[in-house]
């Protein structure tokens, strides 16, 4: 069973030059195989993006720029990560309840993903998140 344990901040490999920084995510970086890329952005004070959980699919979340807190859950532990570092990444496994939130202004969340878009695979009701659970 999946536990906010198993939850890993993963550093990004970084080049760095004198002209700037340059990460790459590409091989072995991340523990599954990206088939799905997307970022989230001009995100309003206040508001909060994610509440819900995936029964196969697994992401992992990176702070291009800004910050902002990914509260986890696995139904009986709950932890929070602030991503602030386009270095490191936050590896969410499937069975974990997420909420974003307390983004910066101007801040960016990079989300790849291990499946395409399937609603099926989302869990977007708390009480049905710790159902499933059991």
């Amino acid at each position: 069973m999946t536990t906010v344990a198993n939850i890993k901040i993963l550093p990004i490999p970084k080049i760095q030059d004198v002209r700037g920084n340059l990460s790459v995510i590409e091989g072995d970086v991340i523990p599954f195989a990206m088939k799905r890329v997307y970022y989230l952005y001009d995100v309003p004070s206040g508001a909060e993006r994610g509440g819900h959980s995936h029964k196969v699919q697994q992401e992992f979340l990176v702070a291009l720029s800004g910050s902002f807190t990914v509260v986890l859950t696995d139904g009986k532990d709950k932890i929070s990560v602030t991503l602030n570092k386009p270095n490191e990444g936050l590896w969410i496994p499937n069975g974990i309840w997420r909420e974003l939130e307390n983004f910066s202004s101007g801040s960016v969340c990079l989300v790849i993903a291990s499946d395409i878009f399937e609603e099926a695979d989302y869990i977007r009701d708390y009480n049905e998140f710790l159902l499933s659970k059991n």
